[in-house]
C-alpha cells in the first residue's frame, strides 16, 4: 500500500435519514403548495366557469336577459339547482318581461378528433330547438369547426323540430343529418360538405339529448312559468 493511499480520506456519507427527512419535508412542502394553489385558484375558475355558462345560455336563448338553473336527475325529475340534486344542469331563460324565452341543454357527441360539447336552446311552446353553441371542439380547424361558423349550417338550428310522440315520451321524429343539399324535413340537418363527421356528431348530440329532455320539460312546464332567483346579465 502506497503513502498516498495510506492518507487519503474518505469521503462523508449522508446518512440516509438525513435525506429522507429533506426529501419528505420538499414533499410536504410541495403539496402544501398544490392545495393552497387549488383553494385560491377555485374560486376564481367556478366564477369564471359561471360566467362562461350564463354567457352560452344567452347566446342560445337569443331574448333572454335573466336565468334559473335547474337539474334533470337520474329519474327523470327536474328539480330546481342548489337544493343537492344531481344530475343534467339545464337552465331556464326569461326575457326582460319575466316570460319564458326558453330552455338550453348540454349535448355531447365523439366527432372526428375527440368528443363535443354542446349547448342548445330549446322552445316550448314551438317544440323546436332555437339555437346551438359548441362549448369545447378539437375538430380540425377550417373544417370540423364550421359547426360553430358556417352560418348556412347554423340555420338548422334556428327551428330544428322536436316535437313529442302522442305518448309524449320521445321525440315524434329523430333528429338526423343528411347529406348537404338533401333536408326535406324540419327534423332533418343539412350536413357540411367535408366535414360530415363532425356535423353529424352535433346531430346526434342534439338528438340524444333532446329525446330526454324534451319530455321532460313538456312534462313539468309549470316549474318554469316563474323567474324566481333568476340571474340576470
Amino acid at each position: 500500500m502506497t503513502i498516498e493511499q495510506q492518507t487519503q480520506t474518505p469521503a462523508p456519507s449522508t446518512p440516509a435519514w438525513a435525506m429522507l427527512r429533506t426529501l419528505g419535508g420538499i414533499a410536504m412542502l410541495s403539496g402544501l403548495l398544490v392545495v393552497l394553489v387549488y383553494q385560491f385558484t377555485l374560486p376564481i375558475i367556478a366564477e369564471n366557469q359561471r360566467r362562461m355558462t350564463e354567457k352560452a345560455v344567452f347566446h342560445v336563448l337569443d331574448g333572454a336577459v335573466a336565468k334559473r338553473d335547474f337539474v334533470l336527475t337520474a329519474e327523470d325529475a327536474l328539480v330546481p339547482a342548489g337544493e343537492g340534486a344531481e344530475g343534467v344542469h339545464l337552465y331556464a331563460g326569461y326575457d326582460a318581461a319575466g316570460a319564458l324565452v326558453g330552455i338550453a341543454f348540454p349535448g355531447a357527441a365523439r366527432g372526428y378528433q375527440d368528443v363535443i360539447q354542446f349547448l342548445f336552446g330549446y322552445d316550448p311552446a314551438c317544440q323546436c330547438v332555437i339555437g346551438s353553441k359548441v362549448l369545447k371542439s378539437t375538430e380540425t380547424p377550417g373544417l370540423g369547426d364550421k359547426i360553430s361558423t358556417d352560418a348556412e349550417y347554423l340555420k338548422n338550428f334556428e327551428a330544428l323540430d322536436a316535437r313529442l310522440d302522442a305518448a309524449g315520451t320521445a321525440l315524434a321524429n329523430p333528429i338526423v343529418p343528411v347529406k348537404h343539399g338533401t333536408k326535406t324535413q324540419p327534423w332533418q340537418i343539412d350536413a357540411i360538405s367535408g366535414a360530415t363527421i363532425t356535423s353529424n356528431a352535433m346531430a346526434r348530440a342534439v338528438n340524444d339529448a333532446a329525446q330526454r329532455v324534451a319530455p321532460a320539460v313538456q312534462r313539468e312546464l309549470a316549474l318554469f312559468s316563474e323567474p324566481n332567483r333568476s340571474e340576470g346579465r
